[in-house]
């Protein structure tokens, strides 16, 4: 009988006492919360070439083939303060806006034409495999037979320079999506630019990111190799006319104070905006470490 009725065991609930004996948490040494700041790790590699440079150019002892860090510290700031050479980076930054945005948008329109049709997707692999391996530089002279010596030269081959890489990288995202989450999207009934903007775009939005960011790269890069080649654009210079002229009155100081300009411009895009722009994004979602 006691075998069909096993005894009930009366239920007992234990309190227990919390752990006040010694600290839960420790806080990590300063020197370790400190190493894990990018921004001053990032300062102290700038620091050290800063150095070097003031080291190279002192033992050299040649201005006119290399300043030291100190004189073209000066030459930037006086170039700045008399507001020359921010006019120049105005110029340069005004024009590297309007091809940049014009070949992004071109791109994300031919890559939505590549996964929706097949027509699409042979049109982006023939004409980046054209178009891609030539130099943006290398169309210079044909934009100004067919555009004149003006800004619509120099967006032109911006266009040419962004559209390329950022399609193959969003084409590669996109191709990269799981299955799982495409049938996810058709269960929901979305299709063409909904199924795109709301399914496509966010999966592979890392490689939609490093295909901005390398565009950008050779934007800003063909845009001071493209001012440095014919000059001004209808009669303003940008900031590879600035370089341009100063090298040839000899301002050696000037010219590297130009090129220090351009290297700060490309740390502020990539660390105020790209950065900004992932951890808001894929990081915040995972997509990223």
């Amino acid at each position: 009988m006691s075998a069909l009725n096993p005894p009930v065991r009366p239920e007992a609930e234990w309190q227990l006492q919390p752990y006040t004996e010694g600290s839960v948490e420790r806080a990590l040494p300063l020197g370790t919360r400190l190493w894990q700041q990018a921004w001053l790790r990032k300062g102290l590699i700038l620091a050290v070439l800063a150095i070097l440079w003031e080291l190279l150019a002192r033992w050299q002892d040649n201005d006119l083939l290399l300043p030291t860090f100190s004189a073209t510290m000066r030459a930037l700031v006086e170039g700045f303060a008399s507001g020359e050479l921010l006019a120049r980076v105005g110029i340069s930054l005004s024009v590297l806006l309007q091809g940049y945005v014009a070949g992004v948008l071109l791109a994300f329109a031919l890559t939505l034409l590549a996964v929706s049709t097949q027509l699409g997707r042979d049109l982006l692999s023939t004409l980046t495999s054209m178009f891609n391996p030539l130099p943006a530089i290398a169309l210079l002279p044909l934009a100004l037979l067919w555009f004149g010596l003006g800004k619509g030269s120099l967006v032109f081959v911006l266009i040419h320079s962004v559209l390329w890489p950022l399609a193959l990288n969003t084409f590669a995202g996109f191709q990269g999506v799981p299955e799982t989450l495409r049938m996810a999207g058709r269960n929901y009934g979305l299709k063409g630019l909904r199924y795109a903007l709301q399914i496509l775009v966010p999966a592979a939005l890392p490689a939609i990111l490093s295909g901005l960011k390398i565009g950008w790269a050779f934007a800003w890069r063909t845009l001071i190799a493209a001012e440095l080649v014919f000059g001004a654009s209808s009669g303003q210079g940008g900031l590879g006319w600035y370089i341009f002229q100063n090298r040839n009155e000899l301002y050696t100081d000037r010219v590297f104070a130009g090129l220090v300009t351009v290297v700060l411009i490309g740390l502020a895009v990539e660390t105020l905006g790209f950065a900004t722009l992932e951890r808001l994004t894929v990081r915040r979602w995972g997509q990223q470490r």
